[in-house]
């Protein structure tokens, strides 16, 4: 969460108080100014934090969106509270929260902006190189709970790490690998994404599973100051061809497939990755306000590049195709 950016808010807003001598005045809100919240699945953080940067950069500094980065299940409550109009997460609206939104006179707008995927992360000195997705659910619920049981390896136990509890990675995991069954006793819920990285570095017989982005190499850009990174946005390629080296990305394979891939965009694109999900940007904000503003941003072509950028595969944007080995 940006705490400066939201300590600066808060002041600014406490200048407009009744009483005050301040004159000034708040800022007008339109689709490139004024002050905007979102609420966005922890998962996502890295891309929503590049997506926020490079529109305030556009709109010179007349925008501030102000991002809560937390559960799945906390954005769709802000969503349905009011509490915030827009958000983003892994699943659309059911019928049910379409119909109550609409029942508070507001117009839900869904935009499936990326596919994004589950990368499972190992330290680089583990010499495992592919899981099915049966061995996942084995290690997942417990049954596999020792390196050694899927082949020769003195790393011993096996420990996984999530981002956090209730987060949408876990969700996911549970529902589309384990079919709901329980998770084992070997299975942590870390604090952050950063924290699931850091301890896949730290452990050798740790495995992550986290979002594709938080390992992408090309998320390198997010560094450099933010005219060289609107500057490389205007190039035609954009499609990230490795991943961070200080973590083993793993392949995966379906248990009909003898061939395993990495979650290059490629075989995000083409299917051949197994661990996908969809991610949307759902909105009730009105035209012409800043929610819809930065809606519009994301959806279309800049913001879409800039998904292209952190590793996951935009919805409105076929990748290069190049030959990976």
């Amino acid at each position: 969460m940006k705490h400066s950016k939201i300590t600066l808010t808060l002041l600014a807003l406490a200048a407009m108080l009744p009483g005050q001598t301040s004159c000034r005045k708040a800022p007008t809100n339109t689709s490139t100014s004024g002050i905007a919240t979102i609420a966005c699945d922890a998962s996502f953080e890295n891309i929503m934090n590049q997506e926020i940067d490079v529109f305030e950069y556009n709109t010179r500094g007349n925008a501030s969106i102000i991002p809560y980065y937390t559960s799945e299940k906390a954005c769709f409550d802000s969503l349905l509270d009011l509490r915030t109009k827009t958000i983003v997460v892994a699943r659309e609206l059911t019928q049910k929260e379409t119909d109550y939104l609409k029942g508070q006179k507001k117009n839900p707008r869904s935009n499936r902006i990326a596919v994004d995927a589950i990368a499972l992360i190992v330290n680089p000195e583990n010499s495992i190189e592919i899981l099915s997705v049966s061995e996942i659910a084995d290690i997942l619920t417990g049954r596999i709970t020792r390196w050694d049981e899927l082949e020769p390896s003195k790393m011993g136990e096996i420990q996984v790490v999530f981002d956090s509890e209730g987060s949408s990675t876990i969700a996911y995991m549970r529902d589309s690998v384990m079919k709901n069954q329980p998770f084992g006793p070997n299975v942590y819920a870390q604090n952050s994404n950063m924290e699931v990285f850091k301890q896949v570095q730290m452990r050798k017989n740790a495995i992550g599973i986290i979002g594709v982005s938080w390992i992408s190499a090309d998320m390198r850009t997010r560094d450099l100051p933010r005219e060289e990174r609107i500057r490389s946005l205007q190039q035609q390629d954009t499609t990230v061809a490795d991943f961070d080296a200080s973590v083993k990305v793993l392949k995966v394979r379906r248990d009909d497939n003898l061939r395993a891939f990495k979650p290059y965009q490629a075989y995000i694109y083409d299917g051949s990755y197994p661990l996908t999900r969809s991610m949307f940007m759902i909105t009730t904000a009105v035209n012409g306000s800043l929610g819809h503003g930065f809606y519009s941003f994301v959806t279309g072509t800049i913001g879409q590049k800039i998904i292209q950028r952190t590793g996951i595969l935009p919805a409105r944007m076929q990748p290069r195709m190049v030959n990976l080995y």
